[in-house]
């Protein structure tokens, strides 16, 4: 608890707003919690990346999924969980070997970038056990390095109807966030200040996903790209410039 004291609240301060925006477009899109949140917290606190975030991820994850759960469309989900839990094996045994935090700023960083590309390419890709499992796969990947893995999903439902893209989005990203952490833990990269983090921000997300509640019936999926996208951009780069500089 000390060392997560020793941020200051400042910093403490500047991750829970990022962690509250991310929750806060995850709940009513199916996506931003990463995007947003893993550029901001790499900024000024990359120490806690992407164990604390992934923890705070399955609280957002689950909040977000139990609320439309019965826009889930269960035979989809085994495919993509499948492959999701490839994508974190895969991606825990890379990030053993990855300690130069400059290039892990730089991998966040690029993350985000191929997130907002993906979300703006106009392509659609039927959604079947095959595309399921890819996207699930590079999705796992993705997340757990970074903690950005929402992108993949977010291609294959970015055309259905809002409230079954965000839930099933959800749905997928609680699962890969337990999955992720799991990975993580058994590599040995788990350390108990990235629960201590994740348990001070908790309180923040769950404020977050009760001010969503009523704003998901109200407020168009594509109102909301727009500066979900911008938002994560200009973190993306700040963390780069603040990398060269």
């Amino acid at each position: 608890m000390a060392e997560v004291l020793l941020l200051g609240w400042g910093v403490w301060g500047f991750c829970a707003l990022a962690a509250f925006c991310g929750t806060l477009l995850q709940r009513l899109a199916g996506q931003g919690f990463g995007m947003i949140a893993a550029p901001c917290v790499a900024l000024v606190a990359p120490e806690y990346l992407p164990a604390a975030l992934l923890l705070l991820g399955a609280v957002v994850g689950l909040g977000s999924a139990s609320v439309d759960v019965s826009a889930v469309a269960r035979r989809e989900l085994p495919p993509g969980f499948a492959g999701r839990a490839l994508g974190a094996g895969i991606a825990a045994w890379i990030a053993s070997s990855l300690a130069d935090p400059g290039v892990f700023a730089a991998l966040v960083a690029g993350m985000v970038y191929l997130g907002i590309a993906l979300s703006l390419l106009g392509v659609r890709v039927a959604i079947r056990p095959v595309s399921l499992f890819t996207a699930g796969t590079v999705a796992g990947i993705m997340g757990t390095l970074t903690a950005v893995g929402a992108p993949p999903m977010a291609l294959l439902y970015q055309h259905e109807e809002q409230r079954r893209s965000a839930a099933m989005q959800n749905a997928f990203f609680a699962w890969g966030m337990l999955v992720s952490i799991t990975a993580l833990a058994v590599a040995g990269l788990i350390g108990w200040r990235h629960p201590v983090l994740a348990a001070t921000l908790a309180p923040v997300v769950l404020l977050a996903l009760w001010v969503a509640q009523p704003l998901a019936r109200r407020v168009a999926k594509a109102r909301l790209r727009p500066w979900a996208l911008g938002l994560a951009g200009l973190a993306a780069t700040v963390l780069l410039v603040r990398q060269v500089v």
